[in-house]
C-alpha cells in the first residue's frame, strides 16, 4: 500500500534530513561517551562457558521448532484450515507493508548513528558500517520473530478451534500453550545468540557500540510494529464489535466484512506487536546492564559480572522448559479427564512454578560463578547471595504483578463483577466509569508493588561496597528488570496464548462447520470422535476469557521492565554528562533547577499526546471501517452466508492505511522530540543548568508512562472480560446489558491494545535513542549551535503533533 504522505509531510522530512546533513559537516571531536564502550576481554574459561551457552540457545531454538511441528501435525477440519490460511495470508500482506515502512524509518536512525560514530567519534567508515549492520540485524530480529509469531499462531488457531469439539478442554489449553512456548523460547534464544555473538566474537573496541546499535535497531522495529499493530487491531475490532449492536448479529458472523480484518488484527496487535516488543525488551534490558558494568564497575570484576548475567539468562531458558513440562504433567493429572475447569489455573501454576524454579537456579548459579563455588576469591565472593537476591526480587515480581493484575481484569474478579453490575442498571455510562475506576486502582496497587520491589533491591544493594561499583542502587534496579525478564519464555508464552484463543473462537464461527452437510458423521469417520458443538462454543468462550486475562497480566511486566530498566540507561547518560562536561551531576540534577521541572512537564505532555494520537488513529480508522461495513454488509435471507473476500480485503486496506499513517506521525514526532529536547538541553555559552532538562524529560516519560500504561491496560482488560462474563457466564447476548458491555469494550480496545502497550517500546526507544541524541548535543564542537537545531526539530515535532489530529480526524459529512 502506498504510504499517505502529502507534500507538506515530505518537506518536513526533508527539513529534518537537511538538518542532520548540516550536522555531518561539523568538525568532529572525539570524547569518551557511553556509546564508545570498550568491553573487557573474557578469560578462556569464561569464553568457553558462554560458548556452551550458544549451544544451549540452539537447543532452545530446536525446542521451539519441535513445538511448531507438534502443533502443525495436529488435525483440523478443512473448513477451519481454510479460514486460518486466509487470516495468515492477510497477516503476511500486512507485515510486508510494515517491512517497507521500517526501511524508511531506518533512514532517520541510520543518519544519526552515522553522524555520531563516524564524525563525533572519528570512527573509520568500516566501523560505522559494522555498527549500522548490527542496527539492521536488530530491526530484522524484531521483524523476524514477529513473522514467526503470526505463523505459529495462525497454525494453532484452527487446531484449537477443532480440538474444542472433542470435549477435551485440557487439549484446547495445551495446544494454545504449546504454540506460546514455541514463540517464547525461540524469541529469547534468538536474542541471546545475537548478544552472545557480539560479546564473544566482535572486536572489543566495536563490541560496545555494536550492542548500542543492535538495541536501537530492535527498539525501532518493536516501536513501529507495536504502534501500527495496536492501531490496526482496534480499528478492526471496533468495526466488528459495533455491528453486534447496529444489526443484532453475532460477533463473528461471516457476513460482517470486518470479521476477517479483526482476526488479522488479533495477530497484528496481539502477536506481531508483543513478539517484537518482547524481543526488544529482552535485548535492551541486557544492553543497559552491559553498559552499566563497563562504565561503573571496577575493571577486574567486569568480566565476572558479564559472564554471570549471561549464564543466568541462559539457565532461565532451561528452567522455563523444565517448568513447562512439569506443569504439563501436573495439569494432566488434575484436569486430564475433566469436562470443565478454570482455564486460568494451569496458566497461573506455570507462571508461579517457573518463578520459583528460576529463583532457586539463580542462587545456585550465583554461588558457583560469584561465590565460594567458583574456586576464586574476589570481593564478590561474599556478595553472591545479595546479587542473587536482587535478581530474584525481579523474578518474584514477574509472578506477583500478574496476580495483582488479575484482581482487576480476570472474569472472576470483583472489579469485573462491579462493571457488570454497574452496566445492568446504568448502561454504557456506568460501565465506562466503573472500568476507569478499576484502571485507576490497578495503577495505584501495581505502582506500590514496583515501589516495594525496587526499595527491597535498594536495601540489598547497600551491602555492595563503593570499591566494587559506583551507584550500586542503580545496578540493583537494572538487575530487578533483568530478573523480571528471567522467566521471559513463559511470560511471552502466556501472552501469546491470547491471540490464539481469540482467533480460535472466530475461526469456529467463520468456518460455518455446523452447517456442513453430514458434518457429525464426517468428523466421526475421519477424525475418530463425535463432535459436541455446544460444549465447543463454551470452551472457546471460556478459554478466550483466560486469554484476555493473561494478555493483560503480561503487559505490566513488560511495561515495568521498560521503566525499571530505563533508570539504568538514564544513569549512563548522567555518566556521560559527568565525563564530557566535567561537572558533578548532583549540582544540576536537582529540583531547585527550573530546567528539571520543565523537563518533567514536557515528558508528561508527550505521554498524553502519544496516547491521544494513537487513539485518534483508531477512532478515525474505525469510523471509516464502520462506514464501509454498514454500506456493504448483506443480511438478506438469500445472501451468501460465507465471508466475502473482496469486502474483507477492503476493510483490511482501511485498517492498514490508518495504522501506517498513525504510526508514521507518532514515530516521527517521538524521534523529533528526542532530538529537539536533547539539543535544547545543550550547555551553550558554558551554562550547564539546561542539561537537567533532558534528563528530567526521560525520567518523566518513564514514570508517567508507567502509570498511564497500567491504568489504560487494566481498565481495558476489565471492560473486555466484563463483556465476556455477560456473554459466557450470564448468557445474555443481545440484551441491553450486552450492548452496554460491548460499548465499554470498544472504549477499552484502544486503551489496552493500542496506547498502553505501545508505551513500553516508546519508553525504551526514547531513552535509548535519547542517550545518543544527548551525546550529539553536548559535543564540544556542536553544543553552541545545538539550540538552533533544537528549535528546528521542535518545530518538526509540533508539526507532527498537529498532523496526528488535524490530518487524522473524522471528515465532515459530505
Amino acid at each position: 500500500m502506498k504510504l499517505m504522505l502529502d507534500n507538506k509531510v515530505a518537506r518536513a522530512i526533508l527539513s529534518s534530513i537537511f538538518g542532520l546533513a548540516v550536522l555531518l559537516v561539523a568538525p568532529a571531536t572525539a570524547y569518551a561517551g557511553e556509546a564508545n564502550l570498550v568491553l573487557p576481554q573474557l578469560s578462556q574459561s569464561q569464553h568457553t562457558l558462554l560458548f556452551i551457552g550458544i549451544g544451549v540457545c540452539i537447543l532452545g531454538m530446536l525446542f521451539g521448532f519441535y513445538q511448531f511441528k507438534k502443533v502443525q501435525k495436529l488435525q483440523a477440519h478443512q473448513t477451519m484450515l481454510d479460514v486460518a490460511n486466509t487470516i495468515y495470508e492477510t497477516c503476511k500482506t500486512y507485515l510486508i507493508q510494515q517491512g517497507k515502512l521500517l526501511i524508511i524509518l531506518f533512514a532517520f536512525i541510520g543518519v544519526c548513528i552515522a553522524f555520531y560514530f563516524g564524525f563525533l567519534q572519528n570512527m573509520p567508515i568500516g566501523g560505522v558500517l559494522f555498527i549500522l549492520m548490527w542496527t539492521v540485524i536488530g530491526i530484522l530480529g524484531s521483524y523476524s520473530v514477529a513473522w514467526y509469531g503470526i505463523r505459529m499462531n495462525t497454525l494453532a488457531n484452527s487446531r484449537v478451534a477443532f480440538s474444542s469439539l472433542e470435549r477435551k478442554p485440557l487439549k484446547v489449553l495445551n495446544t494454545a500453550l504449546d504454540a506460546g512456548m514455541s514463540i517464547g523460547v525461540l524469541l529469547v534464544c534468538v536474542e541471546l545468540v545475537m548478544m552472545l555473538i557480539i560479546l564473544l566474537f566482535v572486536p572489543r573496541e566495536l563490541a560496545g557500540a555494536s550492542f548500542i546499535g543492535f538495541a536501537i535497531g530492535e527498539s525501532l522495529g518493536a516501536s513501529a510494529l507495536r504502534i501500527a499493530g495496536g492501531i490496526f487491531t482496534k480499528i478492526a475490532d471496533i468495526g466488528a464489535d459495533l455491528m453486534k449492536i447496529v444489526f443484532g448479529i453475532e460477533e463473528d458472523d461471516p457476513r460482517n466484512p470486518g470479521v476477517i480484518a479483526d482476526c488479522t488484527g488479533d495477530n497484528a496487535g496481539d502477536s506481531i506487536g508483543p513478539t517484537a516488543d518482547g524481543f526488544e525488551t529482552y535485548g535492551v534490558t541486557g544492553v543497559a546492564l552491559v553498559t552499566f558494568i563497563v562504565l561503573a564497575v571496577a575493571p577486574e570484576l567486569q568480566t565476572i559480572l558479564l559472564t554471570w548475567i549471561f549464564v543466568i539468562r541462559i539457565l532461565m531458558v532451561i528452567t522455563s522448559i523444565v517448568s513447562f513440562y512439569i506443569n504439563h504433567a501436573v495439569s494432566q493429572s488434575r484436569f486430564g479427564s475433566a469436562d470443565k475447569f478454570d482455564f486460568e489455573a494451569p496458566l497461573t501454576s506455570l507462571v508461579w512454578l517457573t518463578s520459583l524454579i528460576s529463583i532457586a537456579v539463580t542462587f545456585l548459579a550465583s554461588y558457583y560463578i560469584l561465590g565460594p563455588g567458583s574456586g576464586q576469591v574476589t570481593v564478590l565472593t561474599d556478595l553472591w547471595a545479595i546479587m542473587a537476591l536482587i535478581i530474584s526480587l525481579g523474578t518474584l515480581a514477574a509472578a506477583v504483578i500478574p496476580e495483582v493484575t488479575k484482581i482487576f481484569t480476570s472474569p472472576n474478579s470483583t472489579h469485573v463483577a462491579e462493571v457488570v453490575k454497574a452496566s445492568r442498571e446504568g448502561g454504557p455510562s456506568l460501565n465506562i466509569l466503573s472500568g476507569m475506576v478499576a484502571g485507576n486502582f490497578s495503577a495505584f496497587w501495581i505502582g506500590l508493588v514496583f515501589v516495594g520491589i525496587m526499595f527491597g533491591a535498594y536495601v540489598a544493594s547497600m551491602s555492595i561496597p563503593v570499591a566494587i561499583m559506583s551507584y550500586a542502587s542503580i545496578f540493583a534496579f537494572g538487575l530487578v528488570a533483568f530478573g523480571m525478564l528471567g522467566m521471559g519464555p513463559v511470560t511471552i508464552a502466556v501472552d501469546s496464548y491470547g491471540p490464539v484463543t481469540d482467533n480460535a473462537q472466530s475461526i469456529y464461527e467463520l468456518s460455518l462447520i455446523e452447517a456442513v452437510p453430514n458434518i457429525e458423521k464426517d468428523i466421526e469417520k475421519n477424525f475418530g470422535f463425535k463432535p459436541d458443538f455446544e460444549m465447543s462454543k463454551y470452551y472457546l468462550e471460556a478459554n478466550d476469557g483466560a486469554g484476555n486475562t493473561f494478555k493483560a497480566t503480561a503487559k505490566p511486566v513488560l511495561i515495568g521492565t521498560a521503566v525499571v530498566g530505563a533508570t539504568t540507561m538514564i544513569f549512563s547518560l548522567i555518566l556521560v554528562i559527568q565525563n564530557v562536561l566535567e561537572v558533578d551531576p548532583a549540582t544540576i540534577l536537582t529540583m531547585l533547577n527550573p530546567y528539571t521541572i520543565l523537563g518533567f512537564l514536557c515528558g508528561g505532555a508527550v505521554i498524553y499526546w502519544f496516547t491521544g494520537a494513537s487513539t485518534q488513529a483508531v477512532t478515525t480508522g474505525a469510523y471509516r471501517a464502520v462506514e464501509y461495513i454498514k454500506r456493504n454488509i448483506n443480511l438478506e435471507e438469500d445472501a451468501d452466508v460465507k465471508a466475502n473476500t473482496e469486502k474483507s480485503k477492503e476493510v483490511v486496506k482501511i485498517c492498514t492505511q490508518y495504522a501506517q499513517s498513525g504510526m508514521f506521525n507518532i514515530f516521527i514526532g517521538i524521534f523529533s522530540f528526542a532530538l529537539a529536547l536533547a539539543c535544547l538541553s545543550a550547555p551553550s555559552g558554558g551554562a550547564t543548568a539546561p542539561v537537567a532538562f533532558f534528563v528530567a524529560y526521560l525520567i518523566s516519560i518513564a514514570v508517567i508512562g508507567l502509570f498511564q500504561a497500567v491504568f489504560m491496560a487494566n481498565a481495558g482488560g476489565c471492560w473486555d472480560n466484563a463483556k465476556k462474563v455477560v456473554e459466557v457466564d450470564l448468557q445474555e447476548k443481545g440484551t441491553a446489558l450486552h450492548e452496554a458491555s460491548v460499548v465499554g469494550d470498544t472504549v477499552g480496545d484502544p486503551f489496552k491494545d493500542t496506547s498502553s502497550v505501545a508505551l513500553n517500546p516508546i519508553i525504551k526507544f526514547t531513552t535509548l535513542f535519547g542517550l545518543l541524541a544527548m551525546e550529539i548535543a553536548i559535543s564540544e564542537t556542536f553544543r553552541d549551535v545545538a539550540p538552533v537545531f533544537g528549535v528546528i526539530f521542535l518545530a518538526i515535532a509540533v508539526y507532527f503533533v498537529w498532523r496526528s489530529f488535524y490530518k487524522m480526524r473524522i471528515p465532515d459529512a459530505e
